[in-house]
């Protein structure tokens, strides 16, 4: 394969993210692009060149796509990725891959057996410093984890309106929970706390929670808490810290602080996650070999279904606090 040609299907800002990504590695052709909204769409095929299709069984069955990117967001997939497999064109489905798990499931299962190259949109995987954390932890005991997702609400309407987005534990605070799972194995049980405290005052139509606690076990036997809030604009926090017997290991953006008997260090790496995710995915399609890629979709399914499961707890709306 010469060049692999690429479509993408949703065009805002992550997927032009992509596209400019995409273009600093070779052998790879932006052809084709579908958005919804067609001034969009025409935007970036004035930017970056490639045909506009009028739908997206258009694009599919243009022959012009060898993979496509799908950066819809969630509440927006319908059964596109089917489509994708039954065609046998590879796939990178960017984060969440929906708000229904049984569907997720479903759709992971067709992509498993039609075999195409399949990513998801689980980026931090890829970052050196995550990657010498699995190493340091592989084989130790995890005893306790610790996590946070802290920043501001998002401008797009659609994100503060749970069954659009589930909210941001589903929509953005899933890069912590993947990378607990990555690095500290599966959940267990999970015990849920939510409030709208001051969203509504900012968007008076939002139906998700702002502030949230999750308490929870893994498969291991270790608890842990996850904390995240949306309405917290002048500071951020993305951490996930992890103890066991003798050690602290902690990733907080492209940082990683290890504590042990041997040795008190903090690196950070210079990683652009996006190009080695987007570089790795190319690879596979090129060579057929799925294991290059980090974050499968089956990967996100289970990621999914531990934000889900995050989010159960019916949460209390304060019109007061909201006021």
């Amino acid at each position: 394969m010469d060049k692999v040609r690429i479509g993408f299907i949703g065009v805002g800002g992550m997927a032009e993210h992509h596209i400019k990504t995409l273009r600093k590695l070779d052998g790879v052709e932006l052809t084709a692009v579908y958005d919804i909204n067609a001034e969009r769409a025409a935007q970036i095929r004035d930017a970056y060149g490639p045909e506009v299709f009028a739908g997206e069984r258009e694009l599919l069955d243009s022959g012009k796509v060898d993979a496509v990117f799908l950066c819809t967001p969630p509440f927006a997939r319908g059964n596109i990725e089917e489509q994708i497999a039954a065609r046998g064109i590879h796939l990178l489905a960017e984060k969440p891959v929906g708000l229904d798990l049984e569907t997720a499931r479903r759709i992971g299962g067709m992509i498993a057996a039609s075999g195409i190259i399949n990513s998801s949109g689980y980026c931090l995987r890829y970052l050196e410093t995550v990657q010498k954390a699995k190493q340091y932890l592989a084989g130790k005991q995890v005893n306790m984890v610790l996590s946070y997702r802290i920043g501001g609400l998002p401008p797009a309407k659609w994100w503060a309106q749970l069954d659009k987005s589930g909210g941001q534990i589903v929509e953005q605070a899933t890069h912590q929970v993947d990378l607990i799972r990555y690095l500290a194995g599966e959940f267990d049980q999970v015990q849920s706390f939510y409030a709208q405290r001051s969203i509504r005052g900012i968007d008076p139509q939002a139906t998700i929670p702002d502030v949230g606690v999750v308490s929870f076990t893994m498969r291991s036997g270790a608890v842990g808490s996850f904390a995240n809030t949306s309405v917290s604009p002048h500071f951020g926090r993305g951490d996930v810290e992890i103890f066991g017997p003798g050690y602290y290991l902690a990733i907080k953006g492209h940082t990683l602080t290890i504590h042990d008997a041997d040795q008190k260090t903090t690196e950070k790496c210079e990683t652009d996650f996006y190009l080695e995710q987007d570089r790795a995915f190319i690879e596979a399609i090129r060579t057929g070999r799925q294991e290059l890629v980090l974050g499968s979709f089956a990967e996100a399914v289970e990621t999914l279904g531990a934000t889900l499961a995050f989010g159960e707890t019916k949460f209390v709306a304060d019109p007061v606090a909201a006021g």
